[in-house]
């Protein structure tokens, strides 16, 4: 009967999907794909009523397997993306970004922007207007492939020197390349979203041609307009605008304030702790060694001599001028239960005595300083290092001699 066709058709399809995602599982692409040919033809000699036409399951699991099978070649997956951008109306733009990415993944731009090209003379009734999202995403891609076909133009001029800016032409096809750039990079990051790479290129495009103005503006909108999502590149992206652009200590300050806020172990947070460091203001150096402190709660830090060394040279300032000490003991006491062992192990003094003796010495004056000079850390570090007749081993220990009771007034 019509309905146990129904549903005996149900389960099989039900079960070929599950052997199908198990397959996707264990990485058994051959399997996979066996059982979605399997899949495809079942669909395909349904006699139901019902019309099951292709999904967008389809499309997803084909490309997966496509994209990892031994034995899959560029011409079988162009294949597929054609019959898929052909029975999915609905998602037509999408299977062609897709097929873009894959392209330009295996180095095939021209191919690339040719579909790219294809796609922005799509137009499907009503379709064209509710895909319009992914249209601008289909125009700003081509705008990326349009800016990397204007800067190896640039790069070939710039080798040249005078003699290539003589050649007309191809200084006139490079501004072709910005025009066509420019207009589809501009429109996308309108849009409230992440558009870093866009951005990027969008400003690189302005600053060769002088319009810093336009640039500036481009990455405050990015960086601060409420309507984007929160994103430390916005602000990394604005911190070297305004570094290369020469701008005030206060402005530079102020952009990495913000990344701070947002992402604190950033690695631009070395660049951040040294301008406040040089500060005048006493609110800033407070911050200075706050921020660097911050930076070394994460794991990634562990082992970063710039990190430790700026943290070094900081308390060390403090501990011989007397002044601040409630700075170093306020960010110590929330980690004096767990620093020791997370950084002044003496299994890690070994190994970064092995491995970086001038990062072993950055940390053997902090851990020296917070923990006194019969941790672990100091003590095994200090001894290899005086062992080994290094000057500024020597010279470390005598300063810690010379400050013990330090420490005594910062355990309380």
């Amino acid at each position: 009967s019509s309905n146990e066709h129904k549903l005996n058709f149900k389960k099989s399809k039900e079960a070929c999907l599950s052997y199908i995602q198990d397959a996707l599982l264990q990485k058994q692409w051959k399997r996979a794909a066996e059982f979605l040919t399997c899949y495809v033809e079942s669909l395909e000699k349904d006699y139901s009523r019902e019309h099951i036409g292709p999904s967008e399951m389809i499309w997803r699991i084909g490309t997966e397997i496509l994209w990892h099978h031994s034995q899959s070649s560029m011409k079988e997956f162009n294949y597929f993306m054609e019959q898929m951008k052909t029975v999915g109306v609905k998602r037509y733009l999408k299977v062609c970004l897709e097929h873009v990415f894959h392209l330009l993944c295996n180095g095939q731009i021209d191919e690339a922007y040719q579909n790219l090209s294809l796609a922005e003379s799509w137009r499907f009734g009503e379709q064209t207007a509710i895909q319009d999202k992914e249209m601008k995403l289909i125009q700003a891609y081509r705008g990326l492939l349009d800016y990397c076909s204007w800067s190896k133009q640039k790069n070939i001029l710039l080798e040249n020197g005078e003699d290539g800016f003589s050649d007309l032409a191809v200084e006139q096809e490079m501004h072709g390349y910005f025009r066509k750039a420019a207009v589809n990079l501009k429109e996308i990051i309108k849009i409230p979203g992440v558009w870093d790479i866009f951005v990027k290129c969008y400003v690189d495009l302005l600053e060769f041609y002088g319009d810093h103005n336009e640039a500036r503006q481009v990455l405050n909108e990015y960086a601060y307009n409420s309507k984007f999502p929160a994103n430390p590149n916005a602000h990394v992206y604005l911190y070297q605008f305004l570094k290369r652009q020469g701008e005030s200590k206060k402005s530079l300050i102020s952009a990495l304030k913000i990344l701070h806020d947002i992402v604190p172990s950033h690695e631009l947070m070395i660049d951040f702790n040294t301008m406040l460091q040089k500060s005048k203001k006493r609110k800033k150096r407070r911050l200075g060694l706050e921020v660097i402190f911050t930076a070394l709660d994460y794991a990634g830090w562990k082992e970063n001599a710039k990190a430790w060394s700026c943290l070094a040279r900081q308390v060390k300032q403090i501990v011989i001028s007397e002044k601040h000490l409630d700075w170093i003991k306020q960010e110590w006491n929330s980690r004096k239960d767990w620093w020791p062992a997370f950084h002044f192990s003496r299994y890690l003094a070994k190994r970064n005595w092995q491995e970086d003796k001038s990062l072993s010495y950055e940390k053997a004056l902090v851990a020296g300083i917070l923990l006194g000079k019969d941790c672990k850390y100091f003590k095994y570090v200090s001894h290899q290092g005086c062992k080994a007749q290094l000057k500024r081993f020597r010279m470390l220990k005598k300063f810690m001699n010379r400050h013990s009771l330090v420490y005594l007034r910062l355990s309380g």
